[in-house]
């Protein structure tokens, strides 16, 4: 089963891979996959091998809190508890400072810490310790990871600070020597190379930098939040006989709802009275409002703008359209796209080779005689600038903005991985009834053969009752005008990909394609005379047969769907070519072909051959999309790259799907394409600059350019530089909105 569970504390990619291989190694867990933005963890685990307590468990072992999604919220959110401790630390900070450097850059100095230097440091040293309580999260957090040998951006942080702060108790201590020991060189040594103002400034410049970071963060999921907050909290409900007022969540199915204009839809369900206009546009990103009528289904989270009308619930709480939708945006935000594994492996042996820098640096300019306290300070400034938050982000914020940005405008993206693949799309293949065409054809001609009118008209819509495909529709429908009669009949199967048969009246009838009469061993080689005006229009042609007699033929058209030229021109501009993939007769599936300017057809398909047809282009190393709508599209979906569902398909082919275009809109699809262009985009120059920002300031923090310019990076600039990064990465995948 997969279970979604809340996982507090981390902090960097390195928490998230650490509680990934903490769950991962567990007996009976199958994948995992942990969000490091939305703090959540969804395990496929087997519930007879174990269960969600020891998951959880395992977690609070690796040093982070898990609960059952859902069950447990934050009191506080991120963002206000990082701003609170920055409020709190920059209060600390700036009189720290002002003891510390005010003297250098020309501000008044206080006489009492001039004259008294230990009095001086001992504030400094209280100081410097306020801030390092307020943001003790970062040593908690920090040397937890690093005993557990999961080093982590706590650990670095932790480390850069303890460092310093030791180093200025050590440095207070010389000053007191040198006090006591009436030594005036030691006392302008060390009184003003403290290093508690780089302890306490390198904690709050990180925090400044995870604040401003959290913020961000709250933009990249501002599209869930949005989703979740669409459906009404109080709905009107008619329960014997009277209406009442109560909490959307509290409708069950068969509920009668009474939605007023003005007001949204609460769950998913069916007008039974009255009619009104709608406006889905909150979960379809279509504008224009439709009339719903009675029989009408209509959508959670829909507006209603005119009439008052009654619905009766279809679908509530998780089962509803919005809810669907929500649980894809949050689930596609935890998985990972292909890519992210790069910055994964890297960030796993990124910290220790980063402490190993570190400790280089330090013996490096302790051999080349330089000072101490020079000597630590580029070994902390190795240490703080190098830790991996926009490493980690480089990958995750894009793909939480993208999915939400495409789930704002019908395009529902079920994984990262398949927003990566449609970058590389170069082959779409397209079903033809329902997907290019509107699915609703139309008999356009009757060819009586070996009976009289009324009674093929009869046969065929007996035969075709039962059915549920869109020809058999047209039919029964054409025959109903007709005022045709219902025959006695029996023994009904549907053959897929053929046809249908039945005992009518005793007699073995049929109706179907080429194909199947040929299979039933039924010659029509002499009407091909009377075909072949047929199927030059691109007419779907039927047989109709009695034992072994042709008795009719009917033909029938089905529109183009709305903008599918478009569409296909879309697609041809973005070099990507474009298949037809039908069950169909290839003389109609070729005239359609012409008119949308498809490249090329497979035609004459059943629905099992479908799936194979798309691995066939796979293997010619096409990466391929399938889009399709119905259950016999459902095996060719799944064999695809990436799999698209028109938003009328069945749930069958939806849930086949990779990606559903929820508006029904096949121009979604070149606009998928090319949002999935622009997300690689990012995240390459994202993981370019988080990985050409550590390449570039790591040397630079290690003293590389001292010996030539004589330029050093202090361990608070080192902090600066740290924080900008991630900040960086994190408004670069912001300007995916503006796509």
């Amino acid at each position: 089963m997969k279970q979604k569970f809340t996982v507090e504390g981390m902090s960097c990619v390195n928490c998230s891979s650490a509680v990934e291989t903490a769950v991962r190694a567990l007996d009976g867990v199958g994948s995992v996959e942990v969000s490091l933005l939305g703090k959540s963890m969804i395990c496929d685990f087997d519930e007879n091998r174990i269960t969600s307590k020891k998951i959880i468990q395992t977690v609070n072992k690796a040093g982070y809190r898990a609960s059952l999604y859902g069950e447990k919220i934050e009191e506080k959110s991120a963002y206000l508890s990082v701003k609170t401790r920055l409020i709190s630390s920059s209060v600390i900070l700036l009189p720290l400072m002002y003891i510390s450097m005010g003297e250098m850059i020309g501000l008044p100095s206080l006489p009492l810490f001039k004259e008294y230097p230990l009095v001086s440091a001992a504030v400094q040293l209280l100081l410097a310790l306020a801030v390092a309580i307020i943001n003790c999260k970062f040593f908690v957090a920090g040397f937890r990871a690093l005993f557990k040998l999961h080093p982590n951006m706590d650990s670095l942080v932790a480390l850069g600070s303890c460092a310093s702060f030791l180093y200025g108790i050590f440095a207070s201590v010389m000053l007191a020597v040198g006090i006591f020991g009436k030594d005036p060189t030691t006392v302008a040594k060390y009184s003003h190379g403290l290093y508690f103002d780089s302890a306490a400034m390198i904690l709050t410049l990180v925090t400044v930098g995870k604040a401003l970071e959290e913020r961000a963060k709250t933009k990249t999921g501002s599209a869930i939040a949005k989703l979740s907050r669409l459906s009404p909290e109080i709905s009107t409900v008619i329960r014997d006989g009277r209406e009442i007022d109560i909490l959307s969540s509290e409708i069950v199915l068969g509920d009668t709802v009474l939605i007023r204009p003005g007001t949204s839809v609460p769950v998913d369900g069916v007008v039974i009275e009255g009619s009104s206009e709608i406006n889905e546009a909150a979960l379809t990103g279509e504008s224009v409002p439709r009339l719903k009528t009675v029989g009408d289904e209509v959508m959670t989270a829909s507006v209603n703008l005119t009439g008052a009308f009654k619905m009766r619930a279809l679908r509530v709480g998780n089962d509803t359209v919005l809810a669907r939708i929500i649980e894809i945006v949050e689930n596609t935000s935890a998985s990972k796209a292909p890519v992210a594994r790069l910055a994964d492996k890297v960030s796993a042996v990124f910290i220790p080779i980063v402490a190993a820098i570190s400790v280089i640096t330090l013996l490096v300019w302790l051999i080349c005689q330089m000072p101490f306290d020079f000597a630590l300070a580029r070994a902390i400034s190795v240490l703080v600038i190098s830790c991996p938050c926009a490493l980690g982000l480089a990958t995750p914020v894009a793909i939480t903005v993208a999915v939400g940005k495409c789930a704002s405008e019908g395009i529902l993206v079920k994984s990262a991985e398949a927003l990566e693949t449609l970058h590389k799309t170069d082959t779409v293949v397209f079903d033809k009834t329902g997907t290019l065409t509107k699915g609703r054809p139309s008999v356009t001609d009757v060819v009586v053969l070996s009976t009289d009118r009324d009674r093929l008209l009869s046969v065929a819509l007996t035969l075709e009752k039962n059915s549920e495909h869109p020809l058999a529709k047209a039919i029964c429908s054409y025959a109903n005008e007709e005022r045709a009669a219902l025959l006695d009949s029996s023994d009904f199967s549907a053959i897929p990909g053929r046809g249908v048969r039945a005992i009518i009246e005793k007699t073995p009838c049929f109706a179907g394609n080429a194909a199947y009469m040929s299979e039933l061993g039924i010659d029509i080689s002499e009407y091909s005379s009377k075909l072949e005006p047929l199927s030059e229009k691109g007419k779907t042609i039927m047989f109709f047969a009695s034992e072994d007699e042709v008795i009719g033929i009917m033909a029938a058209s089905d529109e183009i769907a709305d903008g599918a030229p478009e569409a296909l021109r879309a697609l041809s501009e973005l070099g990507v070519d474009t298949v037809m993939l039908t069950g169909d007769n290839s003389l109609s599936a070729g005239v359609t072909a012409e008119k949308l300017g498809i490249n090329s057809v497979i035609s004459d398909v059943l629905p099992d051959e479908k799936g194979k047809a798309v691995a066939d282009l796979k293997k010619e190393g096409k990466t391929v999309v399938m889009v399709g709508d119905g259950i016999n599209d459902a095996p060719a979906l799944s064999a695809a790259d990436v799999g698209m569902a028109v938003g009328a398909g069945s749930d069958i082919a939806i849930d086949s799907a990779d990606v559903v275009l929820v508006k029904n809109d096949l121009s979604d699809i070149s606009r998928a394409l090319k949002y999935s262009r622009s997300v690689l985009v990012n995240i390459k120059e994202n993981l370019f600059w988080a990985f050409f920002y550590n390449a570039v300031c790591i040397p630079i923090a290690a003293g590389a350019l001292y010996p030539a310019f004589g330029i050093t990076l202090s361990p608070m600039l080192a902090s600066a530089a740290m924080s900008f990064s991630s900040i960086f990465v994190v408004l670069n995948a912001l300007r995916l909105y503006r796509k």
